[in-house]
């Protein structure tokens, strides 16, 4: 599932403008999926979700301008605002650009992290800096978000210059998916990498939400 750019849901129907005690959640759109999974679960009909493009994963220079945007547009509408994004490449610049517009965001490096728990990530990321991660998005989008970008579709010669210092691909399954479990399996041999599934579900991202 992809949403158009800056796509908001209501969950239940509710125009935020008359609504009270509304949260909205300002996501990735490479989170769409598992947020919306969660509001259902959970019965948080108090929140509502827009996404900014999942594309940014690959142009992380675009997130922080895009999230000042996005929260000077909504905020007026919310009680509050939380921003569904780790640190995502940014360098620091989206926990400051939070800060200086006084709404919180989800902790951690990237969704790797708080997808695996940041406080496991961080003991296991020393013994896996040959690892290449996946979830469950970006086996759904593999193609787009991996293989084109880096011009593999069309120059498949570069692939051990990009992945030769990988040693294996980790699949960080949100969901207990056969169908997906083997696609990941064949990006795996694709990449020329050996593969490993662990199933982290949601993570830190449910316990976050769930704080809200």
């Amino acid at each position: 599932m992809q949403l158009p750019d800056d796509t908001t849901l209501t969950t239940q129907g509710m125009t935020p403008d008359h609504a009270t005690g509304r949260v909205l959640l300002l996501a990735c759109g490479a989170l769409a999926r598992e947020i919306l999974d969660l509001i259902k679960l959970n019965n948080w009909s108090h929140m509502d979700l827009t996404c900014l493009p999942a594309i940014f994963h690959i142009h992380p220079e675009k997130i922080t301008p895009a999230v000042r945007e996005a929260v000077k547009k909504h905020r007026d509408a919310y009680d509050q605002i939380f921003v569904v994004y780790a640190d995502c490449g940014t360098g620091g610049l989206l926990q400051q650009a939070c800060d200086d517009l006084g709404v919180e965001m989800i902790a951690g490096p990237h969704c790797y992290s708080f997808f695996e728990g940041n406080d496991r990530f961080a003991e296991i990321s020393e013994d896996e800096f040959t690892a290449f991660y996946l979830t469950d998005f970006l086996v759904r989008q593999f193609d787009a978000f991996i293989i084109k970008p880096m011009g593999l579709d069309r120059h498949p010669e570069l692939r051990d210059m990009y992945f030769g210092n990988y040693e294996k691909l980790v699949y960080q399954a949100q969901t207990d998916d056969a169908a997906l479990t083997e696609k990941a399996k064949a990006c795996a041999d694709r990449l020329g990498l050996d593969f490993e599934r662990r199933f982290t579900g949601y993570g830190d991202l449910g316990t976050a939400l769930a704080e809200l």
